[in-house]
């Protein structure tokens, strides 16, 4: 008989996926015009933005006051005054540091031009170094004759020629006394202010820490007191574990870069080191700005190179050392954000605030991963910037069958399999991934090119892991794990796909789990099912056989193989799978369209005549290496009529 081809459903509409995880043009114009509020309103917003991060950061040392009694109010104060005068001793320290640094840099230029000079000598007339020099002394020259000259003397008193040309004109514009004042005194004020902004909110951000919670509670959903007291959470320990980790890195890094710098000869070494344990706090490319400068010095101090050597040294032992032994050790959560993310939103929060915004870009990135982690509406953000893979496994595995990619499937499923058992993984992985490829056949959505090239591609992942599944076998020993009533020889058996190309990879997962457990398997496609075929096999060499239908509800047609085999073969357990999404994963947003196996489908199998039917992997194994007897032949549900042979032969008399 030949199969009826199932009804296709017409396509899934689009109003069942969920909206949050959207990207429509009105959600990016909403994220196009907050960006463009902040980067407009960046005075006011920059210091509201610094105050939140640094009430993050402060919050534990507030909270350790008040576990030992002391009242709220001297709790902020002591912890703000401790933070901000550290601020501030470092601001003047720093500040000195470079008056002093610009004072020396004068000195610097002879052994600067002694080293160009030594280079260009060895390099030659033609070498890099040589045309650098001459270009910038022609870039100088050109900068000398365009000035104008003095209008009577020269430099030594002489009349001074007049260049040709027009005269160059400035108009000067003139200035009240009160003009001139605000001009002069506003570039002073304006960050005095700004910080003085920032003092006073911190402070009453962490005397109003119970209130604002309870507002932002209530803003964001005072139903949902559990999602938000975990958003609360997230948010203030994964920022407060970054910016306190960070900071600590950062000291740890910062200070034999000082106290090398300082025995290499370099000069302001403590103005290096405390800059370094600022601009560490860039992602990335902290630690690069951070020896730009002091490379720069070592270049200048000396007409010798060794100072630019050991400062190349030093900057390289402790960045190799810091990335590879400090942070590992001490980051023992991660701030959610994945690297990609950092740098995409270290450019972004430049651009909104300026260099400002690059220190500030990672923890302002974690706080919108964490609402979108815990608040559907800003689920985006999550999907966008987590460093949670935001496909299940099973789902990317499919994904790259679709496209016909070999290779990494097969570098996926090796790379689980270093932790995983073969059957493990194919129950937990692939076997979904295809139940995710039926299940798009049955909605129409999956033609019949792509379902080929996708049984072609998980085919080839299969035979990829042949030899995992006898190393398994190898290591597990001889029934191992089997069950008690199993057989102390290896079990023969075959596993037919069921009725199309995606069965047959079923079948074929199958028939490697039981290699892999011991058995002697056999994976055959649902091509031989025909009679002729079957009529080959050579029955005495099998002990079981079982059909794999990745279908939910296959049709009583198909079923129908399940007698034929039993007259064919009436001594072998003939079984059937009906594969059945897990019930881990069937509740995820992958697997919202799989159907899954209904009942009565189990208990039409068994009218037919399985000796057993099941729906998951270990049953599976379990029945097919089981020595339980086969059950006898049901009688056909609907006899056919006796045959008459008087009847027959008084036709014919008739005829």
């Amino acid at each position: 008989m030949v199969d009826a081809a199932p009804s296709r459903p017409s396509p899934v509409d689009d109003d069942l996926v969920p909206q949050t995880r959207r990207i429509t043009l009105p959600r990016l114009a909403t994220i196009a015009v907050v960006a463009a509020v902040l980067h407009l309103g960046q005075e006011v917003f920059l210091p509201l933005a610094i105050a939140m991060l640094l009430t993050f950061a402060l919050s534990p040392a507030v909270t350790w006051f008040r576990k030992r009694g002391v009242p709220l109010t001297a709790s902020v104060l002591v912890v703000a005054f401790l933070a901000f005068s550290i601020i501030a001793a470092f601001s003047l320290l720093v500040a000195s540091q470079l008056s002093t640094l610009a004072r020396d840099l004068p000195t610097f230029q002879d052994n600067i031009l002694v080293k160009l000079d030594g280079l260009k000598q060895q390099g030659g007339d033609s070498g890099l170094v040589a045309r650098l020099t001459d270009m910038a002394a022609a870039i100088n020259h050109q900068i000398g004759d365009a000035l104008p000259a003095d209008d009577a003397t020269g430099a030594n008193g002489d009349s001074a020629p007049r260049p040709d040309g027009p005269m160059q004109v400035e108009v000067i514009e003139r200035q009240s006394p009160l003009d001139m004042l605000v001009n002069l005194v506003m570039p002073i004020v304006s960050p005095l202010a700004t910080t003085g902004l920032v003092v006073v909110v911190v402070i009453f951000m962490l005397l109003e820490r119970e209130d604002l919670r309870d507002r932002f509670i209530r803003l964001t959903g005072s139903n949902d007191l559990h999602r938000t007291t975990q958003v609360l959470e997230d948010a203030g320990s994964r920022v407060t574990n970054y910016l306190l980790i960070q900071l600590l890195v950062n000291v740890i890094y910062a200070i034999p870069i000082g106290l090398g710098l300082w025995l290499i000869g370099v000069p302001n070494a403590l103005l290096w080191g405390l800059l370094t344990l600022v601009l560490r706090f860039v992602p990335y490319i902290g630690s690069v700005l951070s020896a730009a400068f002091p490379l720069f010095l070592a270049f200048a101090v000396s007409p010798e190179w060794n100072t630019l050597l050991w400062t190349a040294a030093l900057f390289i032992v402790v960045e190799l050392a810091t990335s590879n032994i400090i942070e590992p050790w001490l980051y023992g959560s991660r701030t959610g954000v994945s690297p990609l993310a950092i740098i995409v939103s270290a450019i972004f929060w430049t651009w909104i605030w300026g260099p400002l915004g690059l220190v500030l870009s990672t923890p302002l990135t974690v706080c919108l991963v964490v609402l979108g982690r815990h608040i559907p509406q800003f689920a985006l953000f999550d999907i966008l910037f987590g460093d949670e893979p935001v496909l299940a496994p099973h789902a990317r595995l499919y994904q790259r069958w679709l496209a016909g990619d070999t290779v990494e499937s097969t570098f996926r499923a090796a790379e689980a399999l270093e932790e995983d058992w073969l059957s493990d993984y194919y129950r937990d992985t692939a076997l979904p991934a295809l139940i995710l490829a039926q299940a798009d056949w049955s909605r129409g959505v999956l033609n019949a090119q792509q379902e080929d090239r996708l049984a072609t591609t998980a085919m080839a992942m299969v035979e990829d892991l042949q030899t995992v599944a006898m190393e398994e076998a190898a290591e597990l020993g001889p029934a191992s794990n089997t069950p008690e009533n199993a057989p102390t020889t290896p079990r023969r058996v075959l596993s037919f796909g069921g009725r199309s190309a995606l069965d047959d990879v079923a079948a074929a997962m199958l028939a490697q789990a039981l290699i892999a457990e011991g058995a002697e398997a056999r994976a055959l496609g649902h091509q031989d099912l025909a009679p002729a075929r079957l009529a080959a096999l050579d029955a005495g060499s099998v002990d079981a056989v079982v059909l794999n239908f990745l279908d939910p509800a296959p049709s009583r047609l198909t079923l129908l193989h399940l007698r034929r085999l039993k007259r064919a073969m009436p001594h072998l357990r003939v079984g059937v799978v009906l594969w059945d999404m897990p019930d881990a994963l069937a509740d995820s947003a992958e697997t919202l369209m799989v159907d899954r196996v209904a009942p009565d489908k189990i208990a039409e199998a068994e009218a037919i005549g399985a000796d057993f039917v099941v729906t998951a992997m270990e049953p599976a194994i379990a029945e097919m290496l089981s020595l339980t007897e086969p059950r006898p032949l049901p009688e056909a549900p609907r006899a056919k009529p006796a045959r008459s042979r008087a009847r027959n032969r008084a036709a014919a008399a008739a005829i």
